[in-house]
């Protein structure tokens, strides 16, 4: 006779209390009363799904029975214990509350709880589900858990214990099972993958581990299809395996959110559905990487929240970049609507598409929350100029050039040493990197005059705003410029920083550039970057000699006539 397949989830179950991993706080408890001899009438296990609420159940029901305790745990080998195994104890009663959940049925087990055990010591009631059980059932149970007969022991398990009453409740020693730790999860699918003759990378039990989001079952189960794939399991095995492969429409989908190209994301969406994708589905699949964007734009190491390859997880973090957090979070709200409404008989695929232009053309979006990213957006564009006024704001001097090698300052300003983009000594390494846009126009030959530049230079009122929406990059460069003054004359942007950590981050290419994108996004226009030199401002307080002797004559009554 072929004998069936056990899957490892059952092959594998605890025995007795010291093999449930993730949960002392229940069996170590459990234990110590069963050694003391302080067996409760009813118990509650709650906690999410796979955690070890039926297991330990079981382990209890044969604990409360087993004639040679050791530890607290059952000894597997009496009578009572095997009896129990293999079914032929039927003092053990497992019922299924989601479909005997019935006045009948809890009626049937009052009745049946009179009687003394057959076989066993108790007579132990195992209630799985037991909130789907209604009102009907649960007050026929109520007064057999208040003054239940001395051999009946009420072991009930659920996941949703708010569904409960409060005098059911208030009735039993309740034990709350937590997820289990991903690195927990792993270390027991290792050990469950060598006894089963496979090997299991620590990176893929790792990420099976946070795709079961902290249920054993899950885990397992999931172990067990990438074992039906190959022995060797590494994390490509795993990413195929759980459908984490092949998930660049969710990229190109938020890029086309980014760019706010709606008919290429219509597009997409119909490619899908072509190729027979679940409108809900994506819907969800969207939302969750949308959500992966938020916990990279709030988070410093989200890696153990974010299921998904070390690959995709790299190209996470270059897209998170791109978007703002009010984007990301408002993108997750539109498309969880999108989906209550799908479930409500709406064209599922016409629902994900409005979405979608919603997220790609913001003005069609009547929400407060959209309305408000516009107006953020419309503070954030250049202001109009009339002409009269953009002729009277206009420097006096024209677009300085760069300097010629030998003609370069060198004085360097208090309290730093960096230099204007273009106009200073930098390292060999670090002008290799320099973005082309720095370099000077063609046209544009000698030195540029750096007294007469930040003489004519007026200050940038905006820069506060600058500063604002660089804490959305990085809070280490906004407080490194706190306090901080620029000044702008024609294509430059001079910065008064009041210490020298400022100027070294500028020297960097990506902090140079991130710069340089946030004065953009405030002004409209691009600029050049260098520092606010003091001693400039110094000399140009300081009176010429000819004057000063001049001013003396006159106070003594001389007769000065000034000439050009």
């Amino acid at each position: 006779m072929r004998i069936l397949y056990q899957v490892l989830y059952r092959k594998w179950r605890p025995q007795v209390f010291s093999d449930v991993v993730g949960q002392p706080q229940v069996t170590v408890t459990l234990q110590n009363e069963l050694k003391a001899g302080r067996i409760a009438h009813a118990y509650l296990f709650t906690g999410s799904r796979g955690t070890g609420k039926t297991t330990c159940a079981k382990i209890l029901a044969k604990a409360v029975n087993c004639l040679s305790l050791k530890e607290g745990d059952p000894c597997g080998e009496c009578e009572s214990c095997v009896g129990i195994d293999n079914g032929s104890v039927m003092d053990v009663v497992e019922i299924d509350a989601a479909s005997n959940n019935g006045v009948e049925n809890i009626r049937n087990l009052r009745e049946e709880a009179s009687f003394t055990p057959a076989a066993a010591k108790y007579r132990v009631y195992i209630i799985d589900e037991v909130h789907m059980l209604s009102i009907g059932a649960f007050n026929a149970l109520l007064k057999t858990l208040e003054e239940p007969p001395a051999h009946v022991v009420f072991i009930l398990a659920t996941t949703e214990v708010h569904k409960l009453p409060a005098t059911i409740l208030s009735r039993c020693q309740r034990f709350d099972f937590h997820r289990i730790d991903p690195e927990v999860i792993a270390d027991r699918l290792q050990f469950v993958a060598g006894e089963e003759n496979a090997h299991l990378e620590r990176e893929a039990a790792l990420l099976i581990a946070r795709i079961a989001d902290g249920g054993m079952r899950d885990a397992l189960s999931l172990l067990d299809q990438c074992m039906g794939r190959s022995s060797e399991i590494t994390l490509e095995v795993v990413s195929e395996t759980a459908g984490l492969a092949g998930r660049d429409h969710l990229f190109s989908l938020a890029d086309t959110v980014l760019r706010q190209n709606g008919g290429q994301a219509l597009e997409q969406i119909d490619e899908l559905h072509k190729a027979s994708k679940d409108m809900v589905r994506l819907c969800e699949e969207l939302a969750g990487h949308f959500r992966n964007l938020m916990l990279l734009k709030t988070m410093k190491n989200p890696q153990n929240l974010i299921v998904v390859s070390q690959d995709e997880y790299q190209k996470l973090q270059v897209q998170a970049e791109a978007f703002t957090l009010a984007g990301t979070i408002h993108a997750i709200d539109v498309l969880q609507a999108a989906k209550e409404r799908m479930f409500r008989g709406f064209d599922r695929r016409v629902e994900l598409e409005m979405a979608l232009l919603k997220l790609c053309s913001p003005e069609l979006d009547e929400s407060v929350d959209a309305i408000l990213r516009r107006l953020a957006r419309l503070e954030k564009q250049p202001r109009a100029v009339i002409p009269e006024q953009a002729e009277a704001a206009a420097p006096s001097i024209k677009p300085p050039a760069a300097p010629m090698e030998s003609q370069r300052p060198q004085t360097k300003p208090q309290g730093t040493n960096a230099e204007p983009e273009g106009c200073g000594e930098e390292p060999a390494a670090e002008a290799a990197d320099m973005p082309q846009e720095q370099e000077p126009p063609e046209d544009k030959k000698g030195p540029v005059d750096m007294e007469a530049l930040q003489q004519g230079a007026k200050r940038m009122t905006d820069w506060p705003e600058v500063l604002e929406y660089l804490k959305d990059y990085s809070h280490v460069i906004a407080s490194a410029f706190h306090g901080s003054v620029a000044y702008v004359n024609g294509d430059f942007v001079l910065i008064d920083a009041p210490n020298s950590m400022a100027f070294e981050l500028l020297r960097k290419s990506a902090q140079r550039d991130k710069m340089r994108v946030a004065i953009k996004e405030i002004t409209g226009r691009t600029y050049k970057l260098g520092p606010y030199r003091r001693e400039y401002q110094e000399k140009k307080q300081e009176k010429d000699p000819l004057e000063q002797l001049a001013a003396a004559a006159e106070s003594a009554g001389v007769s000065v006539t000034k000439k050009d």
